[in-house]
C-alpha cells in the first residue's frame, strides 16, 4: 500500500473587523490574574478600574483615596485594576513595572488584548467573563474609569436597598443619537449600525451592576457584533436581553467634572475630575471629621453637568450657611424658597460662584 501524502490545510486568511467593530467574542487570555482573591473576601461589591498598564499614577491615586476603602456599612469592598497588554512607550519596561506592582498590591488583573481606546469594549467584555468565572461571591460590581471620585459611602447605601438581580444603573443615556459625523469621536456608519439612535445604556465613567449579569452579557455577546464603543455595547447586550436598565437616584453622577468642595462631594456617588495635582489634599479634606453644611466657593468652569438636579434657579449662590442649592442671587441675602427648582443644564459664573441655567 501506498503511503497517503499528509494533507496540507490551507491557512484561514485574517479578515480584519474594520475600524467600527471589534474582535469579541474571541478567547482572550488573563497572562495577571489572582483567582481566589475575590471570592475569598467575599465582596458586597468588586471595583473593577479599567486603566492603561503605563498609567500607574491613576492607580496610586486611587488606592491613597476611596480606593482604600475595603470596609463601608459593614459591607466589603474590593478593588481591581484592569490591564492590557502596553502598546505605547518602553513596552518591556512598562509590562516589567506592572509585573513589580501586581506583586507589590495584589489587586492587578491583566489580559493579552493590545491596551487602546478602540478595544475598550474588549476590556469591558473581558472584565464581565472575569467576574463570571472569578468572583461569583460578590453581589455587585462596579465598572469606573480611572478618572474618577467615588463615594463609596453613597454607594453603598445605594445598593442596600437595590435589585439583586437584572440591575443595571449609572448615568443612562435614553435616546442617544448615533453620530453620522465622520470627524466625531464616536461616529458609526449605517452599515455597522443602522438605526437612528441607540438603545438605552449607562455611560462608561461609572455603571454598577448586579452579578448575576455578567455571564447573562456575556451569552448575549455571541449574538450582538461587537461595536467599539463599549457603553453603547453593553446597552445593546441589555437590550439584546430584554433587561431594562435602572435610572439612578437624582443629582448621584456626574459626567462633567464637579469642582471639589466637601459639600458637593458629599451628596453624589460618583464625578469625573481635572484636579488630579491635589487629590490626596482634596481626600484628607473629605475625610475629615466633622460637619460639610458650609459650602465654600467653586471656581471655575462647569459645562453641562447632566441631570445636576435641584440647585436653584438662575443666579441662586453656590456658598452661604444653607449649602448647595440654598443660596441667592451673588450680593443678596440667601432665601431657601426661591431655590430646589429642578433644572438640567447648568455652568459657572467663576466672577460670583453663581449657578445659571444654560
Amino acid at each position: 500500500m501506498s503511503q497517503r501524502e499528509p494533507v496540507v490545510l490551507t491557512a484561514v486568511p485574517y479578515v480584519s473587523p474594520g475600524p467600527y467593530r471589534v474582535e469579541y467574542p474571541y478567547v482572550y487570555n488573563f497572562t495577571i490574574n489572582h483567582l481566589e482573591r475575590c471570592n475569598q473576601v467575599k465582596p458586597f461589591v468588586v471595583l473593577i478600574v479599567p486603566v492603561a498598564p503605563e498609567n500607574s499614577q491613576h492607580r496610586v491615586n486611587i488606592r491613597r483615596t476611596w480606593g482604600s476603602q475595603t470596609l463601608m456599612q459593614d459591607k466589603v469592598v474590593s478593588l481591581f485594576f484592569l490591564l492590557g497588554q502596553p502598546s505605547m512607550g518602553n513596552v518591556m519596561q512598562i509590562q516589567q513595572q506592572v509585573m513589580e506592582e501586581s506583586n507589590t498590591y495584589g489587586d492587578l488583573l491583566q489580559s493579552d488584548f493590545l491596551d487602546c481606546y478602540k478595544n475598550l469594549t474588549i476590556k469591558t467584555m473581558v472584565m464581565m467573563e472575569w467576574l463570571s468565572s472569578y468572583c461569583t461571591t460578590a453581589t455587585y460590581a462596579m465598572k469606573i474609569d480611572s478618572d474618577m471620585f467615588l463615594n463609596v459611602h453613597n454607594l453603598i447605601s445605594m445598593l442596600l436597598t437595590a435589585k439583586k438581580e437584572n440591575y443595571l444603573t449609572g448615568l443612562v443615556a435614553h435616546g442617544a443619537a448615533v453620530l453620522r459625523d465622520k470627524t466625531a469621536k464616536w461616529y458609526l456608519p449605517p452599515s455597522v449600525f443602522p438605526e437612528r439612535h441607540y438603545p438605552p445604556y449607562a455611560l462608561g465613567l461609572g455603571y454598577i451592576f448586579s452579578l448575576d449579569l455578567p455571564k447573562k452579557i456575556v451569552e448575549a455577546s455571541r449574538h450582538v457584533p461587537a461595536v467599539y464603543i463599549e457603553d453603547v455595547y453593553v446597552g445593546l447586550c441589555m437590550r439584546h436581553l430584554q433587561i431594562l436598565l435602572t435610572d439612578p437616584p437624582a443629582n448621584k453622577f456626574h459626567v462633567f467634572p464637579l469642582n471639589y468642595n466637601r459639600c458637593a462631594y458629599s451628596r453624589i456617588i460618583a464625578t469625573t475630575t481635572t484636579d488630579s495635582i491635589n487629590v490626596s489634599e482634596n481626600w484628607k479634606d473629605f475625610m475629615r471629621p466633622g460637619g460639610s453644611s458650609t459650602l465654600g466657593a467653586v471656581s471655575g468652569l462647569l459645562l453641562g453637568v447632566l441631570s445636576l438636579g435641584p440647585f436653584g434657579p438662575a443666579g441662586c449662590c453656590l456658598s452661604g450657611s444653607g449649602g448647595l442649592g440654598t443660596g441667592a442671587p451673588c450680593g443678596t441675602a440667601c432665601d431657601p424658597s426661591q431655590c430646589g427648582r429642578p433644572q438640567r443644564w447648568y455652568f459657572l459664573n467663576p466672577q460670583c460662584h453663581a449657578m445659571s441655567s444654560d
